[in-house]
């Protein structure tokens, strides 16, 4: 079956010169969507070419996570070759566990240099089935400038968040009719589930599913948090933002339309660029806790993974390409070049990354508290669960369903996934 992926742009398939060993390998590697990773990835992939002799492709996958995840598992049905080195996000190493390599006979114990969370995520019945590449969480980044002009805080509740957007936003507008309060991912595909789970932990609506299994989202608190997030819609955000991923939230944004965007740390180095109209104006900052019983601050963990393919060719050497790129050395340059945040304790002590990118180390004990999407408990099952729930909150923010109405119907959506278990 022949890769769908679009091609970088031309350039992007790297052919390396020096010397090429008898053993030289063309490994391909499926990197992220955005600027950042093809800048970020194809560089060190093209080091790592030049030292070891091997020719590397690069392709970038689907900006849609749910999409991408659906391309592999076709490449995977198909037992394709095509790709060796593969960034898998952190939800899926249960999902696709039967195609890729155990990778501990290559790490000689590396891993323990990772957070051990990380790692324990991605190993499946004893099988280490990717290196921790890099870690997220969702953020709210802010306008420090127009705070500043409008005497507005940053907010600590979802509540302030919307009063102070509605007077960022009507000042603004005084002088751009299209300048909006706030920005997020609101389309239905797993990014949606990873806001509006924020929303409901945040409100102490839980976790969808607990770590045993157990359907929890028909609550109050869960109703209250998805009603909340549908009063932005036409207020404080674009109708449009229903049909947003990351990189429509972060094009508004870093336009200077919109006072607050809620996205991962990638935006900031993207944001933070010499061209970028909002350069030195962003703020970085915890996301909102919400109110009632339970009520708390809460970011969606995030991340990705390298795995290799158990259908490449070339097992040995994506394997040693996947080490290279996730060691600390690369990881370190991609902090300071893509702010990118590691998945070593160890670089959060390092001065060159806290200067450049404050947050991180500010706002550590957001990444290593994040709230995790409810993966591990429902396995294969989780990529249905997610769709379900994404599906769900879309409805609230359309107004076509209360949050209370949605919460149940989803539970008895939950119930019919699940069947007997997970």
């Amino acid at each position: 079956m022949s890769i769908t992926y679009k091609q970088v742009a031309a350039g992007v398939a790297l052919a390396f010169g020096g010397l090429v060993s008898a053993h030289a390998a063309t490994i391909t590697i499926s990197c992220g969507n955005n600027a950042a990773d093809v800048e970020f990835c194809g560089k060190f992939a093209e080091e790592w070419g030049k030292k070891n002799g091997h020719t590397v492709k690069m392709y970038t996958p689907p900006a849609s996570t749910t999409d991408n995840l659906a391309l592999l598992r076709q490449q995977f049905a198909a037992k394709s070759s095509d790709l060796d080195v593969i960034m898998i996000d952190v939800v899926w190493p249960g999902v696709i566990k039967d195609h890729l390599v155990d990778l501990k006979k290559y790490s000689k114990g590396v891993e323990k240099e990772h957070f051990p969370a990380i790692v324990a995520n991605n190993t499946v019945d004893g099988k280490l089935l990717g290196m921790p590449w890099f870690t997220d969480a969702g953020l709210l980044f802010y306008r420090k400038d127009l705070l500043a002009k409008h005497g507005v805080k940053v907010p600590q509740t979802w509540e302030e968040l919307a009063a102070g957007a509605k007077k960022i936003q009507d000042g603004e507008r005084a002088t751009d009719k299209d300048f909006q309060g706030f920005v997020f991912q609101a389309k239905a595909y797993e990014g949606l589930t990873c806001d509006a789970l924020e929303w409901v932990y945040s409100y102490g609506g839980g976790t969808i599913i607990d770590n045993k299994g157990n359907i929890t989202i028909n609550n109050p608190q869960a109703a209250k948090a998805l009603d909340q997030a549908a009063s932005w819609i036409g207020t404080i955000a674009p109708q449009g933002v229903l049909n947003y991923g990351e990189e429509d939230s972060r094009g508004v944004w870093q336009n200077g339309k919109a006072a607050f965007m809620r996205n991962w740390p990638y935006a900031w180095s993207l944001g933070q660029a010499a061209d970028s109209p909002i350069k030195d104006k962003i703020g970085v900052a915890a996301l909102p806790a919400g109110t009632g019983p339970g009520a708390k601050k809460a970011a969606t963990l995030g991340g990705w993974q390298l795995a290799v393919n158990k259908y490449s060719k070339n097992v040995d050497a994506a394997a040693s390409l996947a080490l290279y790129l996730t060691s600390a050395e690369i990881q370190k340059k991609r902090a300071l070049g893509g702010s990118y945040n590691p998945t070593i304790p160890a670089l959060y002590k390092d001065g060159d990354i806290a200067k450049a990118n404050p947050f991180m180390v500010e706002l550590l004990d957001v990444f290593t508290n994040a709230v995790a999407r409810p993966a591990t408990a429902t396995g294969l099952k989780y990529p249905e669960v997610s769709n379900a729930f994404w599906d769900a909150a879309h409805d609230v923010l359309e107004k076509k369903s209360t949050g209370a109405e949605a919460v149940k119907k989803l539970e008895g959506k939950l119930k019919q996934i699940k069947k007997a278990k997970w």
